[in-house]
């Protein structure tokens, strides 16, 4: 399958960027689509897609490895292994690793680790010096060795005074900011969503309007500023009309959901699964219908998997002690079909915001299927029902609240550059 023209015949072609949804061919040759739909030549070897749809490969825009310093969670290559698995071709590595992705070295190490592997390594780099949320990195130096994009992973830029300056600093450089849509003062110290729920089970909540507060705050200062801000992680209907003011006034105001907040809700978390535990918390189920909603009217513009290891033995603690966070590059395309099986989300804005929406926010190529694009691709079986078992995912941990689910639509084959990196 290594075999420089290779056509996809009689599968259902998704692009979301230009809407197209067909029965047909596609030709790729020397890395990259040739041709494709109803009338495209047959070429090369084969690959049957009877029943399969292909789509752009996914690009996640949020995975966070062990790697450097904490190889014992999860490396590039095993996250890679579980990217191609999950059909994901490019993923942007969160810089909460040990040391800090702080400085150009180390952004320039990250990159050089993932160049040969079966998926495109991003790096983003963090907004303050050992994300101590004080002291500004080097933004522009930090883009030139190949930062596409810069974070504050799970702990926000708490200081209005520090976030106005990094908008403004990057955006002499037009570099995206991400910033986790939280406010500390009312979340630290809370393991769960604030609700009736969560109080029965003697847990103490994180408030929804503590996202609300982070992100108007934002908002105003991209708007003062000019500075691009990506809300990162949204999990409540509180923050949605916040976010539709911006896009009213045409601010470089993007959001993103993770895939598990799609997916569950907090009744997930049952009699204190801490595999279902996640910052921020899995919220109500009204919540949870909300987002769904906003991805398909493009409220939200991006799904990640929010990928997080962790061993077996941050998890298996008291609900209170125990570590947040789950494993995702695998799941992601499959609890989003799911999904849509269900009938709550609509095929093509979920594509959208895993492949068009995150290529055009971070500037890349990839993410969309025209002629002599990149062949980044995903080939998938829409309906094929499967139940996860987390001792058969790739990544090096296994903790996923999905383990045991249904699910609907599977990933068959995963394409990067056009050679063939896994088949089912």
């Amino acid at each position: 399958m290594s075999s420089t023209v290779l056509t996809l015949t009689d599968i259902r072609i998704l692009d979301p960027e230009s809407g197209t949804d067909v029965i047909g061919h596609l030709r790729i040759e020397d890395g990259r689509i040739a041709d494709f739909g109803p009338n495209c030549t047959i070429a090369g070897t084969s690959l049957q897609g009877q029943g399969l749809c292909v789509a752009p490969g996914l690009i996640d825009m949020r995975v966070t490895t062990g790697e450097p310093g904490r190889e014992n969670r999860e490396t590039l290559a095993t996250a890679a292994e579980a990217a191609s698995a999950g059909g994901v071709t490019s993923m942007v590595v969160m810089p909460g690793t040990d040391p800090v992705l702080d400085d150009m070295a180390l952004i320039d190490y990250v990159t050089r680790r993932g160049e040969n592997l079966s998926v495109n390594v991003l790096v983003a780099g963090a907004l303050t010096k050992g994300m101590d949320g004080e002291t500004m990195t080097e933004i522009g130096l930090m883009q030139q060795a190949g930062a596409i994009m810069f974070a504050s992973g799970k702990s926000p830029i708490r200081d209005a005074q520090i976030m106005r300056r990094l908008l403004s600093y990057s955006a002499s450089f037009n570099a995206l900011i991400s910033n986790h849509c939280m406010t500390p003062d009312l979340s630290n110290g809370t393991v769960a969503h604030e609700s009736d729920f969560s109080s029965r089970l003697g847990l103490s909540g994180a408030p929804a309007i503590s996202e609300r507060l982070m992100a108007e705050r934002d908002i105003a200062l991209a708007e003062l500023t000019g500075g691009r801000v990506l809300l990162d992680l949204i999990s409540s209907a509180d923050v949605l009309p916040v976010i539709r003011r911006a896009k009213a006034k045409e601010l470089d105001v993007s959001a993103s959901v993770s895939i598990n907040h799609l997916a569950m809700n907090e009744l997930d978390i049952g009699d204190y699964r801490t595999f279902a535990k996640l910052e921020p918390p899995l919220r109500e189920e009204s919540d949870r219908q909300a987002l769904l909603a906003a991805i398909n009217d493009g409220t939200i513009d991006i799904i990640v998997s929010d990928h997080d290891p962790r061993p077996a033995g941050e998890k298996r603690l008291p609900y209170a002690d125990a570590s947040p966070g789950a494993v995702g590059l695998e799941l992601l395309l499959a609890a989003g079909l799911s999904q849509i099986a269900d009938g709550g989300l609509d095929l093509l804005p979920f594509l959208a915001a895993l492949t068009c929406n995150p290529a055009d926010l971070l500037g890349l190529e990839a993410g969309r299927i025209k002629t002599n694009a990149i062949a980044d691709l995903v080939i998938f079986d829409r309906h094929e029902p499967w139940v996860c078992d987390a001792s058969e995912l790739r990544s090096r941990s296994k903790n996923t609240p999905f383990d045991g689910r249904r699910l609907t639509g599977r990933v068959q084959h995963t394409i990067k550059a056009g050679k063939l990196v896994y088949s089912a």
